[in-house]
């Protein structure tokens, strides 16, 4: 099974996260908290969880997707944050899904969710427009999830806007997105250029090591 990564999702606490695992244990307590509570929300103060309910409503109505709304705000309530600047966060994460779907359309909830972490990420709204185009029996979850990531990465947005819609245009499947991310991450850890690691895995065939040379080191 292809693992996907977790993507970066409280902007209005954190521009970019370092660590992964640091996302997945905040999200981990947050899903803990919401089954220990009937109401998760009920944590917020009167002014905030009103702000919230409206904006839940608000999505409700355009057929938007309410779970990364409630998920942004339990992570403002685990991250113990203000009121004001979780409905503020909230608000971010509904702008985001009104943009993808404006781009989109009328796509799957998960696939909605993982596009709107691309603009947030840093992507033009515009770049997704070549995968509005849908097509059978494929998912653009994978996809999505990978770009958002490589730019939370240090990936320079138009480089992976580039590389994961000519991916996608090919007809890559989730291994291939996977393979790339892997090997860009494991470049990127090694020390290299985020940009160049991306370049050289682009270059080199069906996602492999490209050979032996001078790099670019992220020093320079």
């Amino acid at each position: 099974m292809i693992q996907l990564p977790t993507t970066v999702r409280f902007r209005a606490y954190r521009r970019v996260s370092t660590s992964l695992l640091a996302v997945a244990l905040c999200l981990s307590s947050a899903r803990i908290a919401a089954t220990q509570e009937p109401d998760p929300l009920l944590r917020l103060d009167p002014s905030s969880r009103f702000a919230v309910d409206l904006m839940l409503d608000s999505a409700n109505a355009e057929h938007l997707p309410t779970r990364p709304l409630v998920s942004r705000a339990l992570e403002g309530i685990t991250r113990k944050a203000d009121g004001k600047r979780i409905v503020d966060a909230v608000r971010k994460e509904l702008g985001y899904l009104r943009t993808a779907r404006a781009v989109l359309g009328g796509v799957p909830d998960d696939e909605l969710s993982a596009a709107a972490a691309v603009v947030e990420a840093g992507a033009k709204p515009a770049q997704l427009a070549a995968f509005r185009t849908r097509h059978k029996d494929r998912n653009d979850l994978a996809a999505f999830t990978y770009w958002a990531d490589l730019i939370t990465r240090g990936v320079p947005a138009e480089d992976a806007s580039s590389a994961i819609t000519k991916l996608w245009q090919d007809g890559a499947d989730d291994a291939t997105f996977y393979s790339l991310w892997k090997s860009v991450q494991s470049d990127i850890l090694q020390g290299l250029n985020p940009g160049a690691a991306l370049q050289n895995r682009i270059r080199a065939p069906s996602g492999k090591t490209p050979p032996d040379g001078p790099q670019e080191s992220q020093s320079q």
